[in-house]
């Protein structure tokens, strides 16, 4: 299978203050990019070639991990933004955010408090776990929650090459920002059929 890096849902000024073109210019169409194009390196001629990218992340190990997982990520996150005001999540999603977390504020400040005390460079998640209970949680480095039998709702890139054009080490600012442009919309989607999430990030069925 060829991978793609999937192109951005908004325009790459449209986060401004918050992000800038020059940010996107950078973390998409560099960053980004480079796991796609190593990936691809990687994979031909193996016995992963053929297989969806989810499945990859799953059975990879090593290097093959570390690019397919950052291409998920990465495409995951992209989906997780968008300009305008996103819509508040669906009643699905929102019961179980009030039964897991006690209110929306509640679990926007876990969220905010766990990706700040994240040391180093990873990813702060909202997850679905296998019970169908909500966390939110951080992986190092190039860690996917799909290796762990959970469905990612969200989540905010922690590497510094994420934020460091607009915020320098700011993360605070950073995370704060991401969780005002967070896209409650996907995540409700995500929580509701996650069997459709590697289409949807790949952008194959995503229309915000």
């Amino acid at each position: 299978m060829k991978f793609t890096l999937p192109d951005l849902l908004f325009s790459p000024s449209a986060l401004e203050p918050w992000l800038s073109a020059e940010s996107f210019e950078y973390h998409h169409g560099k960053h980004h990019r480079a796991y796609v194009d190593k990936l691809n390196g990687l994979v031909e001629g193996t016995r992963l070639d053929e297989l969806e990218l989810t499945d990859v992340v799953r059975r990879a190990q090593g290097a093959t991990f570390d690019n397919a997982a950052q291409h998920f990520n990465h495409s995951f996150f992209w989906s997780c933004l968008g300009e305008g005001e996103a819509p508040p999540p669906a009643d699905d999603l929102r019961q179980a955010i009030e039964r897991d977390f006690g209110s929306q504020e509640a679990l926007e400040a876990e969220f905010e408090r766990s990706a700040l005390a994240h040391f180093g460079s990873g990813w702060c998640w909202l997850v679905k776990d296998a019970s169908g209970g909500l966390r939110v949680g951080t992986t190092a480095d190039a860690g996917c929650p799909l290796t762990e039998n959970e469905t990612p709702l969200l989540t905010c890139d922690l590497w510094e090459h994420a934020y460091y054009i607009d915020h320098r080490n700011d993360r605070a600012a950073y995370v704060r920002g991401f969780l005002r442009q967070a896209r409650w919309d996907f995540a409700s989607r995500c929580f509701r059929s996650p069997g459709g999430i590697e289409a949807e990030i790949l952008g194959a069925s995503a229309a915000f």
